[in-house]
């Protein structure tokens, strides 16, 4: 059986989305689609997997409903364990930033295609380029060959980016990217309501520009996923490389694997050699194998 993995949103008005909430959960539950979806009062916000049939079923069914048609999906290859269960869950916002500020989410900026935006990378090759991602991520593929301004900052949740908007120069272009454009096209509303004059996001995200340019683009690593695979790749040759050193041993390496103790938890690079062998977690100290070997669910949050 072929098995698949969808990554989706929209940015729409969403009167009931409790109604929404119950209406997703039975039909994801109906075609056996495992994953997570956000429902809010402005939009929906989804990453699910399980079967190519169910979802292509899901696909038709979304396109039916006039708030969730014509949705660009992000799809890549599963393998039907993707997620360990299904969660509908209704919250404030679509992506966490700033619950007490209202700002006009649907005033976003432009967004680049991977065309453009390879294209805009070729010919301004100084563009202050702002990775809307937490560290975990950036820390193992980022566009280091697309800027010599490329800003990474060190968050852990997507909401910490409020602080680091302070570095980001208001009256230059700034071209902003993420997994899949949900959390960079929000940012880029909030951005514009910040004062920032001329902000551009990455349509359909890294996911989208990966699967075009592959090992040919200015993407360098690897892509992290909010799922048990952990990680896309879509280098083959030369770009097929590792950016991050294991925590443990120095090597390079994108294998990551949480703390084996859940109260610590802490997501870190870890080579697949120092998992098997026992390392030493540098956040509470504790030695183990981490949970991935362990059995235990691949955990954090977006």
């Amino acid at each position: 059986m072929e098995y698949k993995v969808l990554l989706f949103y929209k940015f729409v008005v969403v009167e009931d989305p409790e109604s929404v909430m119950f209406w997703q959960k039975q039909l994801c539950e109906n075609l056996g689609l495992k994953g997570r979806i956000i429902i809010a009062k402005h939009g929906i916000n989804g990453t699910l997997g399980g079967s190519m049939v169910g979802c292509k079923a899901y696909v038709k069914k979304m396109n039916r409903h006039s708030k969730f048609k014509k949705i660009s999906y992000k799809w890549s290859e599963g393998t039907g364990d993707d997620f360990p269960k299904l969660s509908v869950k209704v919250r404030n916002e679509l992506v966490t930033l700033d619950p007490e500020r209202e700002f006009d989410v649907f005033n976003k900026s432009k967004g680049l295609s991977p065309t453009a935006w390879h294209r805009y990378l070729e010919k301004n090759p100084d563009v202050t380029i702002l990775d809307a991602r937490n560290v975990y991520e950036s820390e193992i593929g980022a566009f280091k060959s697309g800027s010599k301004n490329l800003i990474v900052p060190k968050i852990n949740a997507f909401k910490e980016i409020k602080d680091h908007l302070k570095k980001v120069p208001k009256d230059k272009p700034v071209l902003t990217y993420c997994t899949g454009d949900v959390r960079c096209e929000y940012l880029s509303a909030y951005m514009k309501d910040q004062g920032f004059a001329e902000v551009y996001h990455l349509e359909g995200g890294i996911v989208k520009y990966g699967q075009k340019y592959g090992e040919d683009g200015f993407w360098d690593g690897k892509c992290f996923t909010f799922d048990n695979r952990m990680k896309l790749d879509f280098g083959t040759g030369e770009k097929k490389q590792d950016l991050a050193e294991c925590g443990s041993c120095g090597r390079k390496t994108s294998e990551q694997t949480n703390c084996s103790f859940v109260k610590c938890n802490m997501l870190q690079v870890v080579c697949a050699s120092c998992q098997k062998n026992g390392f030493r977690c540098f956040s509470c100290g504790k030695t183990g194998m981490g949970r991935k070997l362990e059995g235990k669910t691949f955990k954090t949050s977006e």
